[in-house]
């Protein structure tokens, strides 16, 4: 049941279009997943995925699936091969992400600095870090560039760690802070930023019946002034020449073209910038900024952000703006410095940790593949677990960090256990012993749970995978695969 008072809003909004936008509702939710480009060339990806996929016309890599598919249940998903995201949530990172030809060519030395700031559960972020591989591999980027992605909520931070290593991201670096605390950090940091504010809900109400029943009048306005806060802690973030992506996934308008205006007219320093729509998007209506309040300034260049409406595209509620600050890009200086790790470049007589690192780098992976991983790293201890953090992370003091860069593993009595983020992080070719399996059969998935398994080979580490994608950590001794998939994640299917 929709509430009453969002019903006669809508109509009040949409007019002769209201009937359509009810019978939206009346359809099945669209469901797509997103290829991870980081785990290989996506073109082969999409034929070893066992589901009938249609691409998303705003997303790369993002595909439609049949209602009748179960991508969460394989094993190509607990391998990192796709990430399930709602299609309209896609277009965010499609903006933000895209060539912006002018500060590209004044910043060409400029290491690429981006905020995701409301991150949880890790679509976008994990969205943001393929394109950053993407761009550093194909040699448009010089550098392979940092990734900060923030929530401020514990327990849903987590999940967002959790996703990350799942795609085998090894530049991110995973906060719990508030906005404002990130703010006193980083000012004019960040190349570039994602706000994928915290908002009413209302664009999922087809999709999650708890948005629904949790709506209010009231609770519209208490998002929207959230909303403003964070805007302005993005603004202080962000370094000039940058860009701020905003979305929402509601239709509110005080939330969107209101909180859009409102911004606009407290930071003068940013402009609206207008960007191709892909077919079905719609344009914001400046005169919505104020609706049912007293007219203020309006503002034409509302028009240039973005909605998507469920009753002219295939996918749920959203909204989006592109913002862009004046003045040239800059590299960022962080308050807090940079962590003072050992880089591994420069690395000479190791310690311990990294000694035991190395001799199971020695025996385990290509030479090639740490030379790979240490090019732009940084080794970091906390205790007994060793990180390559990425070049230029800002030092972790005073900050909540669940996850400074790539976890390598944990030092136990002179030897080194791998994590399961390394594993996750790596390709066939870059280990030295790998036992593939069907990820249709039944060894992969008792793998998952927990099982052993009878493999011959030469004794040691072993990358498991599933159709030639990393999956975990096992170990040969005697014939049989001992099994070191986490305990936390096995799963029965």
């Amino acid at each position: 049941m929709l509430p009453q008072a969002f019903l006669n809003r809508m109509e009040s909004m949409l007019g002769n279009e209201y009937p359509a936008f009810l019978e939206s509702y009346d359809k099945d939710k669209y469901q797509a997943l997103r290829l991870n480009s980081i785990k290989g060339d996506t073109a082969q990806m999409k034929e070893k995925v066992p589901f009938s996929l249609q691409p998303v016309a705003w997303a790369k890599d993002g595909f439609y699936y049949e209602k009748d598919d179960t991508p969460g249940k394989h094993p190509l998903h607990e391998a990192g091969v796709y990430y399930i995201q709602e299609p309209s949530a896609m277009a965010p990172v499609s903006y933000l992400m895209e060539d912006y030809d002018v500060v590209q060519k004044e910043a060409a030395d400029c290491q690429e600095r981006i905020l995701d700031l409301c991150a949880a559960p890790g679509g976008k972020s994990t969205q943001i870090a393929a394109r950053m591989h993407e761009m550093y591999t194909s040699g448009k980027w010089k550098e392979q560039g940092l990734l900060i992605c923030n929530e401020i909520h514990p327990a849903r931070a987590k999940i967002l760690s959790e996703n990350v290593e799942r795609m085998g991201i090894a530049n991110a670096m995973v906060t719990n802070e508030s906005p404002q605390r990130l703010a006193e950090v980083f000012e004019d940091y960040f190349t570039r930023i994602l706000v994928d504010a915290p908002c009413s809900g209302e664009g999922m109400f087809r999709k999650n019946e708890a948005a629904c029943e949790e709506w209010s009048p009231e609770n519209v306005s208490l998002c929207a002034e959230r909303q403003d806060g964070i805007l302005d802690c993005a603004a202080s973030m962000l370094a000039p020449g940058g860009r701020i992506v905003y979305s929402t996934c509601t239709f509110a308008p005080a939330e969107n073209e209101g909180s859009m205006t409102r911004f606009l007219l407290r930071h003068p320093e940013f402009r609206i910038v207008e960007v191709k729509k892909a077919d079905g998007m719609s344009a914001g209506v400046p005169e919505w900024a104020y609706f049912r309040e007293k007219m203020g300034q309006v503002l034409p260049e509302i028009a240039q952000t973005i909605r998507l409406w469920p009753q002219h595209l295939n996918g749920e509620g959203h909204y989006l703006a592109v913002l862009e600050k004046e003045g040239t890009l800059r590299q960022g200086y962080c308050r807090n410095g940079e962590e003072k790790g050992i880089p591994a470049k420069d690395l000479k007589v190791p310690g311990k940790g990294i000694v035991e690192f190395l001799d199971f780098a020695k025996d385990t992976l290509d030479p090639q593949t740490l030379a790979g991983l240490e090019k732009n790293g940084t080794y970091v201890k906390f205790g007994d677990q060793l990180y390559l953090a990425p070049k230029g992370m800002p030092s972790v003091k005073g900050l909540k960090v669940l996850r400074p860069g790539l976890h390598l593993g944990t030092v136990k009595k002179n030897r080194m256990e791998p994590s399961h983020a390394l594993a996750l992080a790596l390709k066939k070719e870059q280990v030295r012993y790998t036992a593939d399996l069907a990820s249709d059969g039944e060894v992969i998935r008792g793998y998952l749970n927990g099982g052993t398994f009878s493999y011959e080979g030469e004794k040691g580490w072993y990358l498991i995978m599933a159709d030639g994608f990393s999956s975990g950590w096992g170990k040969l001794a005697g014939g049989i695969m001992k099994n070191h998939y986490p305990k936390g994640l096995r799963k029965m299917w």
